[in-house]
């Protein structure tokens, strides 16, 4: 199919539903955070505990991507799609009546777990019926879109505060998850023929993965990839409880701060994009990585030295813009090597980013609600961690391999499409 074809078989319709199933699990990880204080009282929990409720979503969306991936291979894409979404409707209405905080925990995990589904889907469905120039347009727009779900679901989530608690606010992404279904019932059509699924099972999956382990740079963008995620769920974690019991910033104010960070984190990943093009993968990366630095060492002094409001706003904005400009350069250098495998591979991207922010982001609760502390201690060590990656696993030797251009790079590498995405 030229891409023509395609874009006429795909229409504006299912393009638009497929970018929908990228978001609407993103946006479920953090939509509720500006009402996470409200939450915690009401349940009668402690601040670590109602963060594990952001974790367990967030372990939810790791595994179920690499679940979901294999098997959307071997039974084709419609069947598991639609189940995840009935599945994510239940969770969903399940998080709103849940009682107590172990069944709300519980239920964010199931959540997690099916809103995975869209995103693998999404991302297997346009393998299917795009190709060429189309694919990587398509896959840049997932990027672009998917990592700023992430950022932009307090936003919302802080303006429908205004009108209720947290359950409606979970209510809300059920009746999202109703709309969804009913959109793919009528929407998506099986996009993988019978005749080409895959028999291999899990020895093949198991095989690919292994060849994707085993190379150095792969793991190094991955890790980078990953840490510095971590680093910005634990800043998605703690920032509610710190903006708004410490600083005294409303719900909607704290929404307003997110926005801030969300253009930052739109503009600076364009930037990215550009610059990796034209410049140098490696270079984008480490100045992304600096910026990440510059950002969690402003939180770690204003936990030791309590500095001022505008100085925390300053450091997360760095440190959201700094993640920013190191995603398109470690999706891009992780993918390079493997069209083949660009499934596969895309699935550890999003397990790496989403299991390790799971781990970190409860951790920023441990020293109580108004403690700025751990938050600079977390993504300190997070950014540390990924400086450690960079230098061990990807290395100056390396350099001959970052280097790109729109001819050598274009045809397979989807870091290209961000810059187009407007």
């Amino acid at each position: 199919m030229t891409d023509t074809q395609t874009g006429h078989r795909v229409g504006h319709a299912l393009a638009t539903l497929l970018m929908l199933l990228t978001v609407f699990g993103p946006i479920s990880m953090d939509l509720y955070l500006p009402v996470l204080p409200a939450l915690t009282e009401e349940l009668g929990a402690a601040t670590s505990a109602a963060q594990f409720t952001l974790t367990a979503c967030l372990i939810g969306l790791a595994v179920g991507q690499v679940i979901a991936g294999p098997l959307s291979d071997r039974f084709g894409r419609r069947a598991p799609l639609l189940i995840g979404i009935t599945a994510y409707i239940a969770a969903s209405v399940l998080c709103a009546i849940s009682p107590s905080i172990e069944t709300l925990i519980l239920a964010r995990l199931v959540q997690g777990l099916a809103g995975a589904v869209g995103i693998v889907i999404a991302q297997a469905a346009g393998r299917d019926v795009y190709e060429g120039g189309a694919l990587i347009r398509y896959y840049g727009r997932l990027t672009v879109i998917g990592g700023l779900a992430a950022i932009v679901g307090p936003v919302i989530g802080g303006q429908l505060a205004n009108f209720t608690d947290w359950r409606g606010l979970f209510l809300f992404l059920a009746v999202i998850g109703v709309l969804l279904f009913l959109a793919s019932v009528v929407l998506f059509g099986e996009t993988l023929p019978t005749h080409q699924r895959s028999g291999g099972g899990m020895k093949q999956t198991g095989r690919d993965f292994r060849t994707l382990f085993a190379d150095r740079l792969f793991l190094g963008a991955v890790l980078i990839c990953g840490l510095t995620y971590a680093a910005l769920f634990a800043y998605l974690s703690g920032a509610t409880y710190i903006l708004q019991g410490v600083y005294g910033l409303t719900p909607q104010g704290y929404s307003i701060a997110f926005g801030v960070n969300s253009a930052g984190f739109m503009v600076f990943g364009y930037i990215a994009g550009r610059t990796a093009e034209r410049w140098s993968e490696r270079g984008t990366l480490i100045v992304g990585i600096v910026m990440c630095a510059a950002g969690s060492l402003g939180l770690l002094a204003t936990g030791l030295f309590t500095l001022s409001l505008p100085v925390v706003l300053a450091s997360l904005f760095i440190l959201a813009s700094g993640v920013a400009v190191t995603s398109p350069p470690t999706t891009s250098l992780a993918l390079a090597d493997y069209p083949q495998l660009a499934g596969t591979a895309s699935s550890v991207l999003g397990f790496a980013r989403f299991g390790l922010g799971g781990i970190a982001a409860p951790l920023v609760g441990l020293g109580g609600a108004d403690a700025v502390l751990p938050l600079g201690i977390v993504t300190v060590a997070s950014v540390a961690l990924a400086v450690v990656a960079e230098i061990i696993l990807i290395g100056r030797q390396r350099s001959s391999h970052l280097k790109t251009s729109t001819a050598s790079t274009s045809p397979q590498v989807p870091h290209t499409c961000p810059s187009s995405v407007t």
